[in-house]
């Protein structure tokens, strides 16, 4: 069992940086792939970013490629998104989620965090 809790979101302007957080508990983090996933008001969640057990291999939608760097320390238990260059289209609640093996699709995801709003204005 993994449980997960997101920090990090708010209000920025766009153009402006926000960094995420997603801290877990337990002794397996480091067996898990961590993704972010992001839902915007009447859209679907959508992928996007992953990282791997040790942090060697990161995955990333199109949309956020270039702007956004998911990183790890499993030594903290955390896994981060550093996010930068925003924009308004950015705004939505982002979710720290866990699997053991890469997954771009949500419905294969084992655990999920509670989410953190992000809002970006234009």
């Amino acid at each position: 069992q993994v449980q997960l809790v997101e920090s990090g979101g708010g209000l920025v302007q766009a153009g402006g940086s926000l960094r995420l957080f997603c801290a877990a508990n337990g002794r397996t983090f480091s067996s898990y792939f961590m993704a972010w996933f992001r839902q915007a008001p009447g859209k679907e969640r959508m992928f996007v970013a992953a990282i791997s057990w040790t942090g060697t291999n990161t995955y990333y939608a199109d949309s956020v490629k270039g702007r956004f760097t998911i990183s790890r320390d499993n030594a903290k238990n955390t896994v981060y998104l550093q996010m930068n260059s925003l924009k308004p289209e950015d705004t939505a609640v982002y979710y720290c989620a866990a699997r053991k093996t890469y997954s771009p699709y949500e419905t294969s995801y084992d655990y999920w965090g509670q989410g953190t709003q992000v809002t970006v204005s234009s």
